[in-house]
């Protein structure tokens, strides 16, 4: 009797010697876990962040802290299939939120301490953005390996995609080319002048213009975008940008002006118009560049040869002749003879509400034309 009851003592001090180390365990593991997510917050641009909250009280509580935990539930693991595409910065991915949301999580590569810099000053713009034309920020994460962005997810795509696929089924309407021709030149404007701190983007593509179900543009990623004070005119920093968009006038000065984002404007229209790359893989010499194709294609008067074929079938010259000066006068080597983007918005808005579609035009992705608002910046705020 006596074994068996020491035999059972001896199986409940095991057990219980198990617990307790298991629970140890746990414990211990979730030290450590707790330990690298505030090591990660702070390597990430926990503290930057932290800052820039300090510098601007107006800044705080307007970006949610995602937890790892529910980026990675919402992603799959980060699994491969839900990845929407992979840029310079970084690999974006779909994913879904607890309460169903749909929602990009851009998810940066490892970054040196200057591009983390960039990483916070994307969330911080984002932040203070709040315009139907510009992707929406929704929060982001820190507590991870590399930090995670969280942004509103866009169905339809890149305005890239949707011009050059060949294979295009509903390929886009000279109507939806000025549409969204318009409403990028709103949100540009927005920028330049309608927020708190005007924002220079410096990075304007049509890779970076997104495409919503109706076929809204939204203009994405700010990270190399820039605050501006009122009383600076200009920035000087390393020249960064994409080859076939960048200011001539920038790339000489490294300073950078509201007119450099006019210029790649410049070029994002004359793409909406001839449907051609910004780099052409067939055309050499100086002509590789769409921007300089264009401009020697005004010059020696015969412009209308390089229009899309379906923008020319859907618009009368006279339209077509108003945007090519249009397009010419963005691309002024001088960007000073530049308009400003509320100027160019306010010309595009004219012809756009000036032109009548065709009747004939059936095109299923036809969007619904919006007041044009933006001009009085009603519809924007600097805050969600």
């Amino acid at each position: 009797m006596c074994a068996i009851r020491s035999g059972v003592t001896i199986s409940i001090g095991v057990l219980f010697l198990v617990g307790i180390s298991f629970s140890l365990f746990k414990v211990i593991k979730k030290t450590k876990a707790r330990r690298m997510r505030k090591r990660f917050f702070k390597r990430n641009g926990g503290l930057l962040l932290k800052q820039q909250e300090e510098a601007d009280p107006s800044f705080v509580d307007k970006t949610i802290l995602f937890t790892s935990r529910e980026l990675e539930k919402a992603t799959d693991s980060f699994n491969e299939n839900r990845i929407l595409g992979r840029g310079g910065q970084g690999t974006v991915y779909k994913g879904m939120l607890v309460d169903g949301r749909i929602v990009a999580v851009k998810k940066s590569k490892l970054v040196d301490e200057s591009q983390l810099e960039q990483f916070i000053n994307e969330v911080v713009i984002l932040s203070q953005v709040n315009h139907r034309n510009v992707v929406k920020l929704l929060g982001c994460c820190l507590e991870t390996e590399v930090p995670l962005l969280v942004s509103e997810f866009i169905s339809n795509g890149t305005l890239y995609d949707s011009i050059h696929n060949e294979t295009n089924e509903f390929p886009i309407s000279f109507n939806m080319r000025l549409q969204i021709a318009t409403e990028v030149a709103r949100a540009l404007a927005y920028l330049h002048s309608a927020t708190s701190i005007p924002i220079y983007h410096r990075d304007i593509k049509t890779t970076n213009i997104l495409l919503d179900e109706k076929y809204r543009a939204k203009v994405s990623d700010f990270g190399t975008s820039r605050f501006v004070s009122m009383d600076q005119t200009h920035l000087t920093t390393l020249v960064k940008g994409t080859f076939g968009y960048l200011d001539p006038e920038y790339f000489q000065s490294s300073q950078f002006t509201e007119k450099s984002d006019v210029y790649s404007f410049g070029v994002v229209l004359v793409e909406l118009l001839t449907g051609e790359r910004p780099i052409s893989l067939t055309r050499f010499g100086e002509n590789r560049s769409l921007a300089v194709h264009f401009m020697l294609a005004m010059e020696e008067g015969r412009v209308m040869s390089i229009f899309d074929a379906m923008v020319i079938k859907e618009s009368s010259s006279d339209e077509l002749l108003v945007l090519a000066n249009l397009a010419m006068r963005c691309l002024n080597m001088n960007g000073k003879n530049r308009p400003t983007m509320k100027e160019v918005a306010i010309e595009l808005e004219t012809i756009r509400t000036s032109h009548i579609p065709s009747m004939v035009e059936t095109n299923t992705r036809q969007v619904v034309y919006e007041d044009f608002s933006m001009l009085t910046y009603s519809d924007s705020t600097s805050t969600f």
